[in-house]
């Protein structure tokens, strides 16, 4: 067990560590992610992925794969996904078109910060 490897979802600092896992075309989409940068849609759409393989909204503190740490468990599940490099480049990509709807998204009125709530909070 690595400690300090356990987070609440998937972390972006762990993905260029993901990269030798499958094939050249998994490598170089890894690298790419890796290298645009921690605010980049690609790598938002990545840990989004990443996300949802490893099922991380499910993962607690007490379960064995928080235990075992989220490197070990992004390993585990890529080495484990049945399908083909081909369907993880699918499934980043439907991330990468979710990310891309959900920025589009004007904010809703009503989650917007009122002035009266700003006044309120200041001293």
């Amino acid at each position: 067990m690595r400690p300090n490897d356990t987070e609440l979802l998937f972390s972006d600092r762990l993905i260029p560590l993901l990269a030798d896992l499958r094939s050249a075309g998994w490598r170089a989409l890894v690298q790419r992610v890796a290298a645009a940068g921690a605010n980049s849609l690609e790598q938002t759409a990545f840990v989004l992925m990443m996300v949802r393989l490893n099922a991380c909204a499910s993962c607690n503190a007490d379960s064995y794969r928080a235990m075992q740490g989220c490197l070990t468990c992004s390993q585990q599940t890529l080495k484990r996904f049945r399908g083909s490099d081909e369907d993880l480049l699918r499934l980043f990509e439907s991330a990468c078109r979710d990310v891309e709807a959900h920025l589009a998204r004007k904010p809703s009125p009503s989650l917007a910060p009122s002035a009266r709530t700003l006044e309120m909070d200041t001293p």
